[in-house]
C-alpha cells in the first residue's frame, strides 16, 4: 500500500481523539478499539483499509484500547474489536465484535446521510441483490440471525450459535434486526422464509432444523470451515523454521535480560534462526507453556523439538555442542 490514506489514521491519546472528532464533526467517524495481540483485530483493520478507499468522506480511526484507557473507559469498551460511530461529535452507533459485513453495512448506512438525493425507498432491486450477494459471500460461513452471537435475540438463533460453537465452526454473522431491508429481501432471495439462515461459500445450507440434522448425521464436520485450533497453530509456529526462538521482544530489541543473553549466544554461533515475540500474542504465550511443558521464556526449538531455555543453551555452549545441536546434527 503506497502512502497512508488521509482518512485512515491512529489515535494514540485522548487529546488526539478529541481533536479528530472536532475536525471531522461534519462527516462520519468510525473508531476501531483494537489490541495488537488479537488476530481478529488485524483482520478488521484490513476491512477498514478497504472501506477507507471506498468511503473517502468517512474518517477511520484505530485506537489501541489498552493504550488510551481514558477513552476506552468513557465509552465502556469491554472487549476488542469494538467499533464506535460518531457524527457531529456525538456517538450515534456501536458494533461489538469482528463482523465485517455489519461494519460495511453501518458505514454505508451512516456515512451516506446528509447528501440525501436518493432515499432508502429508491434502492433498486439490482442494487439490493448485489448487496445481498456481497453479504452472503462476506465470509466462507455466514449466519443471518436475530441479534449477535454474544446476544442472540431469539431462541433459534441462540441454539444455532451454540451448535456452531460446539463444533468450532468459524463464521461471521449479520443481525437482520439491524436492517429491515436485508431482512425482507433475503427471504425472497434465498427462498427461505425464516431466520436464522446459514450460508457456506455463498450457498444456503438452511436453518436450525437442517443444522440439527447435519449434527445427527455427523455431516456437520464436512459442511463447515473449522477454526484453526491453538494446538495446530503452535505446531506450525514451532516448525516454521528449523531454528526458532520464542522470546520477549525480537532480535532488534529484547524485552528481558534472559532473552537478551540468549540472543547474544545465538548471534555468536553464526547459525540462521527466527524469533517469535510472545509479548505480542497472549494466546501463544500461555498455550506454549503447557504444550511444551516448559513454564518460562525464552524457549528454543530446533526442527520442531524443544531444546530448552537460557540455562540449557549456556550449558551446550560451554560443552561446545551448541552449533551441532542448532544444525540438527546430534
Amino acid at each position: 500500500m503506497s502512502g497512508r490514506m488521509a482518512n485512515l489514521t491512529d489515535a494514540t491519546s485522548l487529546q488526539q481523539f478529541d481533536q479528530l472528532l472536532k475536525n471531522n464533526c461534519k462527516s462520519l467517524t468510525v473508531i476501531h478499539f483494537h489490541a495488537p495481540w488479537a488476530p481478529q483485530c488485524s483482520q478488521m483493520n484490513e476491512v477498514m483499509a478497504e472501506l477507507a478507499k471506498e468511503h473517502k468522506h468517512t474518517m477511520f480511526v484505530k485506537l489501541e484500547a489498552e493504550a488510551v484507557p481514558e477513552v476506552s473507559e468513557k465509552y465502556e469498551i469491554a472487549s476488542v474489536p469494538t467499533f464506535l460511530f460518531f457524527k457531529g461529535g456525538e456517538k450515534i452507533d456501536r458494533l461489538d465484535g469482528a463482523h465485517a459485513p455489519e461494519l460495511t453495512n453501518k458505514v454505508q448506512r451512516l456515512g451516506s446521510g446528509g447528501g440525501g438525493a436518493a432515499g432508502v425507498g429508491d434502492v433498486t432491486k439490482e442494487d439490493l441483490n448485489e448487496r445481498l450477494k456481497k453479504l452472503i459471500n462476506a465470509a466462507s460461513c455466514m449466519l443471518f440471525m436475530k441479534g449477535s452471537p454474544q446476544e442472540p435475540r431469539c431462541g433459534f438463533s441462540r441454539q444455532i450459535v451454540q451448535i456452531l460453537k460446539d463444533h468450532s465452526v468459524q463464521y461471521s454473522s449479520f443481525d437482520i434486526l439491524s436492517d429491515d431491508e436485508v431482512r425482507q429481501a433475503l427471504k425472497t432471495y434465498s427462498n427461505w422464509p425464516t431466520y436464522p439462515q446459514i450460508y457456506v461459500n455463498g450457498e444456503l445450507v438452511g436453518g436450525l432444523d437442517i443444522l440439527k440434522e447435519l449434527v445427527e448425521s455427523g455431516e456437520i464436520e464436512n459442511t463447515f470451515p473449522k477454526t484453526v485450533s491453538l494446538e495446530h497453530r503452535l505446531k506450525s509456529l514451532i516448525n516454521k523454521s528449523s531454528v526458532i526462538l520464542f522470546m520477549k521482544g525480537n532480535k532488534q530489541a529484547a524485552k528481558c535480560g534472559f532473552s537478551r543473553q540468549i540472543l547474544e549466544i545465538m548471534n555468536g554461533t553464526g547459525v540462521e534462526y527466527d524469533t517469535f515475540d510472545i509479548l505480542e500474542d497472549e494466546e501463544v504465550r500461555q498455550g506454549l507453556k503447557s504444550y511444551s511443558n516448559w513454564p518460562t521464556y525464552p524457549q528454543l526449538y530446533v526442527k520442531g523439538d524443544l531444546i530448552g531455555g537460557l540455562d540449557i543453551v549456556k550449558e551446550l555452549k560451554e560443552n561446545g555442542e551448541l552449533v551441532s545441536v542448532l544444525k540438527g546434527e546430534n
